[in-house]
């Protein structure tokens, strides 16, 4: 008895740690989440807000002008129609850049997640993310070299066919299209890789077995079951590519104007900031809209 007496004084002694009183889970997790959304709060949230309230100014508050707060600077859009047709071109490059990308990448992530095996899928990996080891800036003047006349481009091309003309089209649209989709096409393979890699090889084998073509496969298979990878890597490129401003700048030249072109212009030559606050808050609305709009059918793509 006095022995077992002994055992149970001992356990407890050892449990004494344990009894002591422990934090709630939501304090733990507070202080940890703390770092994160402070920072979150200063570097984001905080210079988001400022500008919010600069876009109802009616001048920048740095300069002499008396400051009024008014709605006008979200009229612009009606009262300077041709930003209407810069948006709309901005769209359009937006368009043009997530399609090349969702049909490249999703291509190329098939045949990375069906074809490629072991250390193969790993240096082809690697070389996907290739063009982030490289200074944004760095890439597309690289282009510059390529698509303008007398380029690399035109000297393949003068290799094979001396007396041939031209072919550089650096300074147009479709430029500005090349250098986007060699920024952004990477996210597209990463995405539509991750959706492929959990479909299952069984799925595939027993069409085949049943006498399914390739392209039924692949259309019929492949893309609705991925779906939600290239819904995914849709918004992750069309988001940033409608405010882009430095391969329409560097690319596009003259025809180069864009929203993220106009926007950047309003802050660092006009010196107009609400005017500059308001386009950005307006991109941002129409941004918020298109992530709205396909986040129900993602959602209903995942869960299917």
């Amino acid at each position: 008895m006095q022995n077992n007496q002994l055992t149970v004084a001992s356990v407890r002694g050892l449990e004494g740690p344990r009894s002591r009183r422990q934090l709630p889970a939501w304090v733990a997790t507070t202080a940890l989440l703390m770092p994160t959304y402070g920072w979150l709060t200063l570097a984001v949230f905080l210079p988001l807000l400022t500008m919010l309230v600069f876009s109802f100014m009616s001048a920048t508050p740095m300069g002499n002008a008396p400051i009024v707060f008014t709605l006008k600077q979200y009229r612009a859009f009606v009262d300077q129609p041709y930003l209407l047709r810069i948006g709309l071109t901005s769209l359009m490059i937006g368009f043009w850049t997530t399609l090349l990308c969702a049909v490249l990448g999703f291509l190329a992530a098939v045949a990375l997640a069906r074809s490629a095996l072991g250390k193969a899928r790993e240096v082809l990996l690697i070389l996907i993310l290739l063009p982030f080891w490289t200074n944004g800036l760095v890439r597309v003047f690289s282009w510059t070299m390529v698509l303008r006349e007398n380029g690399f481009l035109d000297s393949i091309l003068h290799m094979v066919a001396p007396d041939a003309g031209s072919i550089g089209f650096l300074y147009t649209r479709y430029a500005i299209v090349v250098g986007l989709v060699h920024g952004y096409l990477p996210y597209m393979i990463l995405t539509c890789y991750i959706a492929l890699v959990t479909i299952d090889d069984a799925i595939i084998e027993a069409a085949a077995s049943l006498g399914a073509r390739w392209w039924t496969i692949l259309f019929r298979i492949l893309v609705p079951m991925a779906a939600p990878g290239l819904i995914s890597g849709a918004v992750l490129i069309f988001i940033p590519v409608i405010g882009s401003f430095m391969e329409p700048r560097i690319l596009g030249g003259r025809v180069g104007v864009t929203m993220g072109t106009v926007i950047e212009d309003q802050f660092t030559q006009a010196f107009n900031w609400p005017l500059g606050a308001s386009l950005s808050f307006t991109l941002l609305a129409v941004v918020l809209a298109i992530f709205a709009t396909f986040s129900g059918v993602l959602r209903r793509g995942t869960t299917a």
